[in-house]
């Protein structure tokens, strides 16, 4: 279940992945199959060569990339979510999500 995004930021990320750009959009998530994870970001782009030559950098797996819409994407939780969006200079998504200074060594390992 994801909440905590406003709708013009959804359609904004569905836009920049249609255009083959390497967007992202963080949410709050809740999925029992994933503990001590309250947030996923989406790291999307409709060029699939381009998002795992992306995703490569960052030790993610092509297999690992969602194809289910119309919007491929990675999802980037625990400690891919966090070092990815610095990596990226998202931290303002970790600040608003309340990730920057509250990531336990134990929600980085459970990733």
């Amino acid at each position: 279940m994801a909440f905590g995004i406003k709708r013009n930021e959804l359609v904004a990320w569905k836009k920049a992945v249609s255009n083959n750009e390497i967007a992202f959009l963080t949410h709050y998530w809740l999925d029992e199959r994933f503990p001590g994870c309250h947030t996923v970001t989406k790291a999307g782009c409709a060029d699939l060569d381009k998002l795992a030559t992306w995703g490569k950098q960052y030790g993610l797996q092509p297999e690992w990339i969602d194809l289910r819409d119309d919007y491929p994407h990675f999802d980037l939780f625990g400690k891919y979510e966090r070092e990815i969006l610095l990596a990226e200079g998202l931290s303002n998504q970790l600040e608003r999500f309340g990730l920057l200074a509250t990531t336990s060594e134990d929600d980085m390992k459970k990733a």
